[in-house]
């Protein structure tokens, strides 16, 4: 990086009059791929959240970075914008917090404005709208051991002299030039210098405003990556674009199960021998029984679970930083178009795969609202990570673990990705139905996406999105299936007979149960199941807890850490083919439900989408059950 960068910054920082202190608000904006979430990442560290904005349901990450100065600051992610003229929801919202238009968020004391410097004349025309807000703004190119590698160029110096504020050069990605960005913070600030703005609403005015100020800042455009021209060669093209994409499906269902394996083997011991331990050290009673039968048998059950979840993130979050999942929208959007949807659809789908809450709150990027609504009605027949411990478990319980194709597919992992190709193509199918009947007629909006470099992932960006998803899932199950577990061992602890227990089926949890069997008999689920079916519209993954209580009731808590074995008794082939697909399409998520009322703001959808998703849950698992128990 040039020398001149430090002392430009140095110098601005000494002029400027104003600092920071712990109540203070700095705002990280800038295009879509500028790295600007992975510059927050860098600044905060493991010292974050994300929230939701006040008002809205459009998720924030909001974070504590601590300067130089000892001051701890509050930082917030703002959703990728290309001008203040927001086009999406989400990018509204992205320019009413910069507006100070948000409940309960302030106008921020400072904005960094992060830009990709190897696209630096494009990026740049973000700059006069933002300054032209008055606020202390930082503007940092990202990137720059990409734009220096390709043998571009940047002064910072007369960027900075020509805009009025300082300008400095990261590489976010690497952690270098951070140093600057705190030194920044840590000093006094100023307002930007009035500058010849453009007419802002005026995009291709603002573009010439850009390059007006870039062409004198002796700023050299690096020369296209000539690797990544011939990845993007093999990548996008029509078959084997493809054929990697399935390779790579594939190889990631496989891994799932067999990297995984060793770490969830030691997972159960870890809580098996934990619960025997505690068992050992209580005396008998009721505390006892609840901890053990209760708590332990249903929380544990579900944590077993955990390192398979956290490899499927693994992969993604790979597949993601190294920038191959925008390629993977390309390709599926030449499919995506022919059931009414477009490319731009398929992140909020992919990101289904973690979650269908986050899914839907990332529609907001859709500007077409027939195309938004459409999505938010099939995202939830995406195969979620809360679905991946009972496909897990069932499969592990009935499918032997056999070679399908040599080393590369077995068996396990073939059922699993049959699973989600089941997901996959009712979310199709039911996306086609959509724009039949209430869509018809609507067409649809053209699909345009920036493409971003190929990037090898850092280990701490892999690492915060590991640390995350395994806090989310260690808080699911401390939180919603401890309440639920505790709630059902009481349930089948009464009535009291003589002072004691009663039989599990005579218990209140019992009778609830078989009053529901005469619905799901068909199905091939007994009185058990229909209890899980319950409890799991709180979460999915609850009917494992709920199983494992029960289990762990009926064999005095050995049966909780067999429920492989207890399941085998209790569910034939049929069954548990016919629970698979049962999960596979129900929309077993109550926050999900609530999650698309507030998004659309009526009852209507979210009825329609629940009842719909039951019904060909319902037909699904039937059809399962008649089919496999015939076939096997």
């Amino acid at each position: 990086m040039p020398h001149s960068q430090s002392d430009t910054t140095n110098s601005a920082i000494k002029s400027l009059p104003k600092s920071l202190n712990s109540d203070s608000l700095v705002v990280l904006v800038g295009p879509p791929n500028s790295g600007k979430s992975t510059l927050f990442n860098r600044l905060t560290g493991l010292n974050q959240k994300v929230a939701n904005y006040p008002g809205v349901t459009v998720e924030k990450k909001i974070g504590k970075a601590k300067l130089d100065n000892g001051q701890q600051i509050t930082l917030v992610d703002l959703p990728g914008i290309y001008s203040l003229e927001a086009r999406s929801d989400d990018e509204k919202v992205a320019c009413d917090a910069l507006l100070g238009q948000i409940p309960k968020m302030s106008v921020p004391d400072v904005v960094l404005l992060v830009l990709d410097s190897t696209n630096l004349t494009r990026n740049l025309s973000l700059a006069a709208p933002i300054l032209n807000l008055k606020i202390p703004t930082l503007i940092v190119l990202n990137m720059a051991d990409d734009l220096y590698e390709r043998g571009g160029l940047a002064d910072t110096s007369k960027l900075s002299k020509s805009l009025g504020v300082p300008v400095l050069q990261v590489s976010a990605a690497k952690g270098e030039g951070l140093e600057s960005v705190r030194s920044f913070l840590s000093g006094e600030l100023k307002t930007p210098t009035r500058l010849e703005l453009p007419v802002l609403q005026n995009i291709a005015s603002c573009r010439t405003w850009a390059a007006g100020i870039v062409n004198p800042s002796s700023y050299q455009a690096p020369a296209s990556a000539l690797w990544t021209q011939r990845l993007d060669s093999i990548v996008l093209h029509p078959f084997w674009g493809l054929m990697i994409f399935l390779f790579i499906v594939v190889s990631v269902f496989q891994s799932i199960f067999t990297l995984a394996q060793p770490l969830m083997d030691a997972t159960e011991m870890l809580v098996l021998r934990s619960g025997e331990l505690i068992g050992s050290i209580l005396s008998d009673s009721w505390f006892r029984n609840l901890l053990i039968e209760g708590v332990w048998a249903g929380v544990g059950s579900v944590v077993v679970f955990l390192p398979q979840i956290l490899f499927l993130f693994l992969f993604i979050g790979l597949l993601e930083d190294s920038g191959y999942l925008a390629r993977a929208a390309i390709i599926a959007d030449r499919s995506m178009a022919k059931v009414g949807l477009q490319g731009k659809a398929f992140i909020p789908l992919l990101s289904a795969y973690a979650c269908a809450i986050p899914a839907i709150l990332s529609t907001r990027t859709i500007e077409n609202k027939k195309e938004r609504l459409a999505t938010i009605f099939v995202a939830p027949f995406m195969t979620c990570s809360a679905r991946l411990p009972v496909y897990v478990l069932l499969i592990a319980a009935f499918v032997p673990e056999t070679s399908l194709l040599g080393p590369f597919l077995g068996y396990r992992a073939a059922a699993l990705l049959f699973l989600y190709l089941v997901g996959f193509l009712a979310a199709f199918l039911t996306a086609k139905i959509f724009n039949s009947t209430i869509l018809k007629n609507e067409s649809s909006s053209c699909f345009s996406l920036e493409l971003p470099p190929y990037r090898w992932p850092t280990l701490q960006s892999i690492g915060l999105r590991l640390l995350d998803r395994s806090i989310i899932f260690l808080r699911r199950a401390g939180i919603i299936i401890l309440m639920v577990s505790i709630a059902l061992w009481f349930l089948a602890s009464v009535p009291l007979i003589d002072g004691e227990a009663p039989q599990i089926s005579d218990s209140l949890a019992g009778k609830i149960g078989h009053i529901l069997e005469p619905v799901i008999e068909p199905l091939g689920f007994n009185w058990k199941i229909g209890i899980g079916l319950i409890t799991s519209l709180a979460a999915r993954e609850v009917v494992i807890g709920t199983l494992g209580t029960i289990y762990g009731i009926e064999g005095e808590g050995e049966a909780a850490f067999s429920l492989q074995e207890a399941l085998r008794q209790d569910l034939t082939i049929g069954g548990a083919a016919a629970l698979l697909i049962f999960f596979a399409f129900a929309l077993q998520c109550m926050s999900t439900v609530a999650v698309v009322y507030r998004e659309t703001g009526s009852w209507k959808l979210p009825t329609l989408q629940f009842f719909y998703m039951l019904v060909v849950a319902y037909l699904g698992a039937w059809a399962a059950n008649v089919l496999v128990g015939f076939w096997i």
